[in-house]
Order: C-alpha cells, then sequence, then structure tokens
C-alpha cells in the first residue's frame, strides 16, 4: 500500500513537470480571442484562412509548413481547438460546437468569411462548420478528412480513457512515463508510409497532448467523431459552397474509399484531388499541394 502510495505521488509529480516544462517550451505564440489561442501569419488584407489541427495536435502541427508556406498570400489564422493547444475547454465537446467556438473567435478579429482548412479530425470540424453555418463561410479545404462512418469501433485505449476514473488512472501515469522514443515512433507512424519531417517531432512537441485532460478529452471525442458524422452525412448534399478536398491513396487512418470518395460523391461543389501513395499527413509531406488547394478554393470563392 506505502509503495503504491510513493507511485502515485512520483506520477503526479512526474506529470505535472512534464506537462509544465512542455507549456513553457511550447508557449502561447498567438493571442487569446475568447478563451481560444489563435495565431497570425500573413500580410493583413490577403485573403483570410483559419487553419484547424486534428486529433492529438495544437497549433503547433499547422505551423511548422502550411502556414508559413500560406503566409506569403494569406492571411493565415491557425487555432488550437478547445481544450487543446493553450485554448481552454468548452462543456460541448461535439464537432458542431467546437466549430462554434472557433467560428465565434475568428469573427472578433477577422470580419471577413474566411477559408477554412481542416486537417483529419479538424477537418471534421470544418466540415461541421459548413453544415451549421455556411454563409459565414468562403470555402472548405478539407485534407484527409473523415466525413462517413465506418465499421469497427475505438481503439481499446481511448474507451478506458473516456471511462470516468479509469481514465485518469490511465492517463496520468502515460502523461509521466511514456518515453520520448515510444512518442517519436508514433508519431512517424502517423505519416506512413511517408516519415515525419525532419525536426517535427521535436517542434510539434506532442506532449502538450499527453496532458492528462487533454489527453482524455481527446479520446472522447475519438469516440465520439462516428456517431456525429453519422447525423451530419444527410446534410451534405446540401452544401453548395466551394470545396476542395485533398486525400492520399495511401492514408490508412482515414481511408480514401470510406471518407472522401462518398464525400464528392454527394457533394456537387467539391473537387477531389487525389495524392497518389500519399499518406495521412500531406500537409506536411506534400505542402506544396495543398497550398494549391487553397489557393484554387480562394479563387473559386472569388478571393484573388
Amino acid at each position: 500500500m506505502i509503495l503504491c502510495l510513493i507511485f502515485a505521488a512520483l506520477t503526479i509529480v512526474a506529470a505535472t513537470w512534464r506537462g509544465r516544462n512542455v507549456e513553457r517550451i511550447a508557449d502561447a505564440r498567438g493571442r487569446m480571442v475568447n478563451g481560444l489561442h489563435v495565431e497570425t501569419y500573413g500580410p493583413e488584407g490577403a485573403p483570410p484562412v483559419a487553419l484547424i489541427h486534428g486529433a492529438s495536435g495544437s497549433t503547433y502541427d499547422m505551423s511548422f509548413a502550411l502556414a508559413p508556406a500560406l503566409a506569403h498570400d494569406f492571411r493565415v489564422y491557425v487555432v488550437d481547438r478547445p481544450g487543446f493547444g493553450h485554448s481552454a475547454p468548452i462543456a460541448d465537446e461535439s464537432l458542431t460546437a467546437q466549430a462554434a467556438a472557433i467560428r465565434a473567435a475568428l469573427s472578433s478579429i477577422e470580419p471577413r468569411a474566411p477559408i477554412v482548412l481542416g486537417q483529419s479530425y479538424g477537418a471534421s470540424v470544418a466540415l461541421a462548420w459548413g453544415v451549421d453555418a455556411s454563409d459565414t463561410l468562403a470555402a472548405l479545404v478539407l485534407v484527409s478528412a473523415p466525413s462517413h462512418t465506418w465499421s469497427g469501433g475505438p481503439s481499446p485505449l481511448h474507451r478506458i480513457l473516456k471511462t470516468p476514473v479509469i481514465g485518469s488512472v490511465t492517463a496520468w501515469p502515460i502523461a509521466a512515463w511514456i518515453p520520448k522514443r515510444y512518442i517519436d515512433d508514433q508519431i512517424d507512424g502517423v505519416f506512413a508510409p511517408q516519415h515525419a519531417p525532419k525536426g517535427y517531432s521535436a517542434y510539434f512537441q506532442p506532449e502538450m497532448s499527453l496532458r492528462p485532460a487533454t489527453h482524455m478529452l481527446n479520446a472522447r471525442q475519438r469516440v465520439a467523431l462516428k456517431s456525429q458524422l453519422g447525423m451530419m452525412i444527410d446534410a451534405y448534399s446540401e452544401l453548395t459552397l466551394p470545396i476542395e478536398s485533398v486525400h492520399g491513396t495511401s492514408d490508412t487512418t482515414v481511408p480514401l474509399s470510406i471518407h472522401a470518395q462518398p464525400l464528392v460523391d454527394a457533394v456537387a461543389t467539391n473537387t477531389l484531388t487525389v495524392l497518389d501513395g500519399i499518406g495521412h499527413m500531406p500537409h506536411h509531406v506534400a505542402t506544396p499541394e495543398i497550398v494549391k488547394a487553397v489557393v484554387r478554393a480562394a479563387k473559386r470563392a472569388n478571393l484573388m
């Protein structure tokens, strides 16, 4: 019993130290707007583009390669989703509520309707924005976007992490003791069949998403994603704004045939660009193709 208490105390100390250390290293480079952390790049007056990161992410993902590449021709807003990075959590964790929170924050600093680009889970948030309030958007750019339901359930770890009490008991030791080498290997696996770019893992600061509260939030959202997408599917055919979808043929995380292909079939204004041999992270391994998609969206929306 004493040993268990000592281990628990050490775990809390180690996880707390690790979380505070990464918050210090991965500082908030933007400003807080309605509780959300927003970074801004590019010239004022240029067409506005908002970037929404995926699961387990933060602004440090979108600002590694994509934001700098877009900042030559666009006013770029990079947002920490609620509860991630430096943004405060919100009570309603749904796709629609996240989209509404981001929309409210951006509208207070950017009066124009933006192009909204989301990657992976962030693309689902962007898609929910389009379904809920398409009149506040100029266009959507969906990168590796989950849009439809699939067979199978959530991973055992995510089911555990979303469970009250048990999730906390699991999340704290992970935050305290998971080795950096294991984290790097997991990040590299997300890029398969490509590899993470040199310097990405150190820049990305993945320990931000391993903080217990963030890790459990991420698990709850991943478990809920399938059912939330299922409730949006019937509304896709009503979308009329310009949409550019970009998806890799080798994406095993969000397979092309299950998501991007049915979406392009359902939405008349959706143009799909298929990247042969590319996996789940084209905004890093095929950045020029993503920039081209944003430019196409801007032209279709008469912003360029």
